[in-house]
C-alpha cells in the first residue's frame, strides 16, 4: 500500500488544508500568532506519518505516528484557543473537533496495527 492510500494520511492533508483556508483570512496578528502555530501542528500530522511510512524499522514508523498523534492534539489546543478567541466559528470549530476526534481513532488503531505486526514478524 502506498502512503497516499492510507486515510490517516488523506484525512491529515484534509484537516490540513481546511485549517489553512480558515488561518489565510486571518488578520496579520492573528496569523503571526495562533495562525503560525496551528499550521505547524496540523502540517506536522501528516508530515510525521510520511516520514514514519519512509522508515525501514517498526519502532521508527511507530515514533514518527506518535510524534503525529502529539501533533493532532497540539492542533486541538490551538483550534480550542482560535475559537475562544473568536477565530473561528463554533461551527467550524465542533467540525475539526470531530474529524480529530475521527482522526484519532484511526491513527491509535494504525498504531496498534503497526504494533502487532512487528511482534508477528520476529516470529
Amino acid at each position: 500500500m502506498k502512503l497516499e492510500e492510507l486515510e490517516i494520511y488523506k484525512l491529515s492533508l484534509n484537516i490540513g488544508e481546511k485549517v489553512w483556508d480558515i488561518v489565510m483570512k486571518w488578520d496579520n496578528f492573528s496569523k503571526e500568532t495562533i495562525g503560525k502555530q496551528l499550521i505547524r501542528a496540523v502540517d506536522s500530522v501528516s508530515a510525521n506519518l510520511s516520514e514514519g511510512y519512509g522508515r525501514f524499522h517498526f519502532k521508527d514508523t511507530n515514533r514518527f505516528n506518535y510524534f503525529s498523534r502529539g501533533s493532532l492534539y497540539e492542533t486541538k489546543t490551538w483550534l480550542t484557543k482560535a475559537y475562544q478567541r473568536q477565530l473561528i466559528t463554533e461551527e467550524e470549530f465542533k467540525y475539526f473537533e470531530e474529524e480529530i476526534k475521527n482522526l484519532s481513532v484511526k491513527l491509535n488503531n494504525y498504531i496498534a496495527a503497526i504494533g502487532r505486526h512487528s511482534k508477528n514478524y520476529k516470529k
